[in-house]
């Protein structure tokens, strides 16, 4: 997992050729007027954007979830925006089977920690990370890219 700013995403660049295209399109669009709704970018790349009512630890952990086949590049638009966290190689109690088709595998353990994201801040959460978002008070808006790997 990366926790930064948008202002340095400039270094993460190499760590996928789609890094890139992602946080060029945050840059060259205003992302805090996209509707949500999600479409594709590029080939590998798919841009989702939620905006909703926050909710508490206890309901969001309910979805604690990793991907297999994606990386999610997270971005606050409006928040702030609190997530729950553990490393996959610590969940032991799984919730269902995964899904190819949704490409996503959900968890019962409890987060090891919690962490928030202010506005103009993101979150890289790769397939070894469990994570559970939306979490906070009142309308939160973000953006999730979808990279695959």
């Amino acid at each position: 997992m990366i926790i930064d700013s948008l202002h340095n995403a400039a270094k993460y660049y190499n760590l996928h050729p789609n890094f890139k295209t992602a946080f060029d399109y945050v840059n060259q669009n205003d992302i805090s007027k996209l509707e949500p709704g999600a479409f594709e970018i590029t080939e590998g790349l798919k841009i989702i954007v939620i905006a909703g009512e926050g909710s508490t630890k206890e309901e969001s952990i309910k979805g604690f979830e990793c991907h297999d086949k994606n990386i999610d590049i997270q971005i606050s638009i409006q928040g702030p925006e609190t997530f729950a966290w553990k490393p996959r190689e610590k969940c032991v109690s799984p919730n269902g089977e995964y899904s190819d088709e949704r490409d996503v595998r959900f968890f019962h353990d409890k987060p090891d920690m919690f962490f928030q994201l202010q506005e103009k801040q993101f979150a890289i959460l790769f397939p070894e990370d469990v994570h559970a978002a939306m979490i906070g008070d009142g309308l939160l808006k973000k953006v999730v890219f979808k990279v695959k790997i």
